[in-house]
This record gives C-alpha cells, sequence and structure tokens, in this order.
C-alpha cells in the first residue's frame, strides 16, 4: 500500500504530500497519523525553513473519511462508548497546531477541492496558491457536525464573522474565484502551473530570513486578539530579536552593497 502522506525535504523546504488520490485524500486514522507525525517533524526540525502541503490527485483533501468513520461511530455505539470524536484532540487539532504555530512559513498548494478538515488545514497555511479549477466547502453542518481543524478561529479571521457562520451554517462550494476575492486565497494561478507556482513559493520562503518569518507568524496571530498597547509591545519584543539575528545583518550589508542577501536562518 502506498504511503498515505509523502514527507521530504530538500535545501531547506519540507514537503508534505497528501496521497490518498484514489479516495479524494479524505483523512483516514493512517493518513491523520501520518499527516500529524509529518507536520510535527517539519515543525522540530532545524533543517526546515519553509513548508509546503499539497496533494496528488484532483483533490487536496475532503476531510474526514467517512466509509472508515461510520464502522468507527458504530462500533464506539455498539460498545457504549461515551466518546465518538477523539479523533480531534488526537489528529486534527495536533495537525492544526504543528502548522499554524511552527516557527517557519507554511504554503498550502490547492489542486483541488478541499473540504472539511481539509479546508481547515489550507486555513493553517500562512499562505494559499490555489488552483483556477479548486473549491472550497465548510462542509461539518451538512453532516451535522460542528467546525474543527481550528476552522472557528482562521475562517473569521480572514473573512470576517458574518461570512464565516454563512459558510459554516449553510456549507456550499466555492469556486477558487470566490474564495479570492473573499480574501481565503492568497494567489490565483492555472491549475497547470499550480505545483510550480507553489513550489517557487514556498521555496523563495525557504531562502528567507527564517528568523524574521517566525516573528511576522508570532506577531500576527497574538495581534489579532491583544490590545494595541499589547501588541506594540509585542513587537518591541520580536523585533529586539529579529535585529540581533544574522539574517538582519546580512540584509543591511547586502542593501549597502546593493547585493541579493543570502540568508541563513538565523
Amino acid at each position: 500500500m502506498a504511503d498515505t502522506v509523502l514527507y521530504e525535504v530538500s535545501d531547506g523546504l519540507a514537503t508534505i504530500t497528501l496521497n490518498r488520490p484514489e479516495a479524494m485524500n479524505a483523512m483516514n486514522v493512517a493518513a491523520k497519523v501520518a499527516l500529524r507525525d509529518a507536520a510535527e517533524a517539519a515543525a522540530a526540525d532545524s533543517a526546515v525553513r519553509a513548508v509546503l502541503l499539497t496533494a496528488t490527485g484532483r483533490a487536496f483533501c475532503v476531510g474526514q473519511d467517512l466509509k472508515e468513520h461510520v464502522g468507527l461511530l458504530l462500533a464506539a455505539h455498539e460498545s457504549g462508548a461515551t466518546e465518538v470524536m477523539s479523533t480531534v484532540r488526537e489528529h486534527y487539532n495536533p495537525i492544526t497546531r504543528a502548522l499554524a504555530g511552527m516557527k517557519k512559513p507554511v504554503v498550502a498548494g490547492v489542486n483541488g477541492v478541499a473540504a472539511g478538515a481539509g479546508f481547515g488545514f489550507a486555513l493553517a497555511a500562512d499562505y494559499r496558491v490555489v488552483a483556477d479549477t479548486a473549491s472550497f466547502n465548510t462542509s461539518f453542518a451538512g453532516v451535522a457536525l460542528t467546525a474543527d481543524s481550528g476552522m472557528s478561529w482562521t475562517l473569521p479571521r480572514l473573512i470576517g464573522a458574518s461570512r464565516a457562520s454563512d459558510l459554516l451554517l449553510f456549507p456550499r462550494s466555492i469556486t477558487a474565484q470566490e474564495a479570492y476575492e473573499l480574501g481565503i486565497v492568497n494567489r490565483l494561478v492555472p491549475a497547470a502551473d499550480l505545483a510550480k507556482e507553489a513550489e517557487a513559493v514556498a521555496r523563495t520562503l525557504a531562502e528567507g530570513p527564517t528568523v524574521s518569518y517566525a516573528a511576522l507568524k508570532e506577531s500576527l496571530a497574538y495581534g489579532a486578539d491583544h490590545s494595541l498597547d499589547e501588541a506594540l509591545e509585542k513587537e518591541d519584543e520580536l523585533q529586539s530579536k529579529a535585529g540581533a539575528s544574522e539574517d538582519h545583518t546580512i540584509a543591511v550589508r547586502a542593501f549597502l552593497a546593493k547585493e541579493k542577501p543570502k540568508y541563513l536562518g538565523r
């Protein structure tokens, strides 16, 4: 059986590829464990300076594998188990935390439909490069569930509470163009160019000032739910660290010499 998730590191870029094309990259237990482990490995590896999350086949990820899920659900009911959705705690939460919280940029290369948790994983990335044939769907209410994979936090921050409520309460497929207009998509590209464009963006970030990117991720997350004064204090703290980095000195020297900086990622 092919690996459900592929993981490769090359020149500072970790590429995580969802690899269940026959199931539209639906998340069965094996895939969830593999994705969690890959995301956490990328976060912990100092040699990784950026991450590309992408997928094989015609879908990015349609979320939970409902065929496997219904079997687990029925077995839980028959056994009298009081907890039937531990996968959120065991899998989805760690995956989302790793993607959104790692101190390096994450690019999602969305090649096709991203639904449910698949949509959530794309939102957990810092930058989304999306094929013009892709689509998005929250899906949760359609199967009598609530938001997971961080979507209750990420989606309203991108498109506002009112629009997020609309998409969550009334699940529907939204086109890549509509998602771009809503602010979900950072870069919309022809489907044929998706793989090349997503990798180019991710490699550009892998060659960039890693300390700066980590500080930017932290400051954006912090500023989302703190006061202006608190955000200013956080900026002071993070700028002090960024200013002391080797990459900052490299950047200033390159600017004065009118050269392109070659960052070390520290």
